[in-house]
């Protein structure tokens, strides 16, 4: 039997983090006004990077890989951080903190080590152009690999869409949860 692999468990441990999320946040027009936007910029930079990427296939360094070899966690972290804005919760956020350190840095570790193993050294070149998770502020030049345009088919493929669909589904239980605490509904 193996030890425990905490990245197994990152789907599971999202929906109860999400259910806490849902029932512990106490969300305002204020903080809807302010985080929802910033939710929906990490949204946007998924939805680029899953038109981008061909996995297994080839090392993508076009689109949002440019600047990041990781926009997708980006992404997902700009997610978190617009909903952890409007939840005004510091439990959630310590969770939140919690679930991204302890899961899905071992997962980008795992992934990188797999890229560097299928594309060696034309993955290594890009390692010493594109930081690992924070952008910088001009993209790389002359990056292995042929460039790729942003792709529809890409995007369903991955079934990015789903994150599209988590934050419609957030984003309303956040307003019904507001308009019950504005009408007196609930504490």
């Amino acid at each position: 039997m193996s030890g425990w692999d905490p990245t197994r468990y990152r789907v599971p441990l999202g929906f109860v983090l999400a259910a806490i999320y849902l029932l512990r946040a106490r969300p305002t027009p204020a903080s809807l006004a302010l985080g929802l936007p910033l939710a929906f910029c990490g949204l946007a930079l998924r939805a680029a990077s899953a038109g981008h990427i061909e996995k297994n296939a080839r090392l993508t360094t076009s689109g949002p890989y440019r600047w990041t070899r990781n926009p997708l966690y980006l992404g997902s972290l700009l997610l978190a951080a617009g909903f952890l804005w409007v939840a005004r919760d510091w439990l959630i956020a310590v969770l939140v903190a919690a679930l991204l350190w302890g899961i899905y840095l071992p997962v980008i570790r795992r992934e990188e080590g797999f890229l560097q193993s299928r594309f060696g050294a034309e993955f290594n070149a890009y390692c010493g152009a594109v930081p690992r998770f924070w952008p910088r502020r001009r993209s790389a030049a002359g990056l292995p690999g042929p460039a790729a345009v942003f792709s529809w088919r890409r995007y369903w493929r991955h079934r990015e869409y789903n994150a599209l669909l988590g934050y419609l589904l957030v984003t309303l239980a956040l307003l019904v949860k507001m308009w019950w605490r504005i009408h007196g509904y609930m504490p």
